[in-house]
């Protein structure tokens, strides 16, 4: 099926994938009355003397701003706000269809870290958590950093909901392959939001042997120059062996290889020189950095890719609707370490028995999100 065609048909047709549905009927007088005025302006005073009763008695109590300047669209990259909006709304329905959220998009037309943060600081009140989505490294550090103290979730799923997903998918391939964390050296291609954050996270889990990441120019290493804030701090964790050389280098004995980066950038030769058994994760989107087949030539014992076509789907959709879901229901200020790492931990039980065919759960299981939002509530 040629998906490109069929999204354009099914878009143009529906002008859109949302909708806004009342709760309630507006068929009298009474309806009226009490939905509107006169009956509304109680319930204005009522939120107006205490903004936290906004949680019993608006929209706010379950409602999620998926925020984007579009700078960073899939792999299509800073394609801006128009570009964005489509991706935007289909997140809204996978927050509506799979976490029972209601999730509106909100495509802002600036670039600028401080404007977007004084933006969704301003829009606030109407919203019970905010996902930051295809905001591009290193200003989507800054963003959501500076939304921190507004006391209801800021959470950049590029980052968090990508190094949930790939800690699940790493807990279960370790099992596959008889090998434990702690003794692995991984790989990690792709050094801005996502593959730092999926570093961090999987130091806090359990500290692997030694963990590498790369950029374009080759490896983060204590010998470079040009490395900004974010990939500098990396060192006091990361590359302890001070390795310096590429990422073709860098996979010489590795035991994992975790793409979030670009397309057809490793080969089956790649794979052939890293350790037994080895792991491979390419996620890029749509292509990923080395096709499941190419790598199985090259005697991958596990692959993941970002894509549904493929076994062991690695994708963000199995983390964001459940943790939002669990965060709102208890009403977190905020999403923490522990959540996160509580998060990555149901998914991967969610599969008691993982293979190399199947180290993920399918999002389409509802208990999956169910038990993410029941683990972000217990971690709490």
């Amino acid at each position: 099926m040629d998906y490109a065609k069929e999204s354009l048909r099914l878009h143009a047709h529906l002008k859109g994938k949302l909708s806004v549905v009342s709760k309630v009927p507006v068929k009298t007088r009474h309806d009226l009355s009490v939905a509107y005025t006169p009956g509304v302006a109680a319930v204005s005073s009522a939120l107006g003397n205490d903004r936290a009763k906004a949680f019993d008695m608006s929209i706010k109590a379950n409602t999620v701003a998926v925020v984007s300047d579009g700078s960073a669209v899939l792999g299509l990259g800073n394609i801006g706000p128009y570009g964005a909006l489509p991706v935007m709304e289909g997140k809204a329905v996978l927050f509506k269809e799979f976490g029972g959220v209601d999730a509106f998009p909100i495509c802002v037309d600036t670039q600028d870290a401080a404007q977007i943060i004084d933006f969704v600081r301003k829009l606030s009140p109407a919203f019970g958590g905010v996902n930051l989505e295809d905001i591009a490294a290193p200003k989507c550090f800054q963003v959501e950093s500076g939304l921190q103290d507004l006391g209801i979730p800021v959470f950049h799923d590029d980052q968090h909901g990508t190094a949930i997903v790939v800690l699940a998918a790493l807990i279960n391939a370790a099992r596959v392959c008889g090998k434990r964390i702690s003794d692995m050296r991984i790989v990690i291609s792709g050094a801005g939001a996502a593959g730092i954050a999926v570093a961090k996270l999987i130091v806090s889990f359990e500290k692997p042997k030694d963990i590498v990441l790369c950029d374009s120019k080759g490896a983060i290493s204590s010998d470079r120059s040009d490395l900004n804030p974010y990939k500098t701090e990396l060192l006091k964790f990361t590359n302890i062996m001070g390795f310096a050389g590429s990422l073709k280098q860098a996979l010489v004995e590795a035991d994992v290889f975790i793409g979030v980066s670009a397309q057809g950038i490793i080969s089956a030769e790649d794979v052939a020189r890293m350790k037994p058994k080895p792991i491979v994760f390419a996620m890029a989107n749509p292509i990923p950095e080395i096709f499941p087949e190419e790598a199985q030539k090259g005697g991958a014992y596990v692959v993941g890719t970002g894509r549904s076509d493929y076994p062991n789907q690695i994708n963000n959709v199995l983390a964001f609707p459940g943790i939002f879901r669990g965060a709102l229901d208890i009403r977190a200020p905020r999403i923490t370490e522990k959540m996160k790492l509580a998060a990555a931990k149901a998914i991967a039980e969610c599969v008691p028995n993982p293979t190399a065919e199947k180290i993920m759960p399918l999002p389409f299981d509802r208990v999956v999100h169910e038990k993410v939002a029941l683990a972000v509530k217990s971690a709490s």
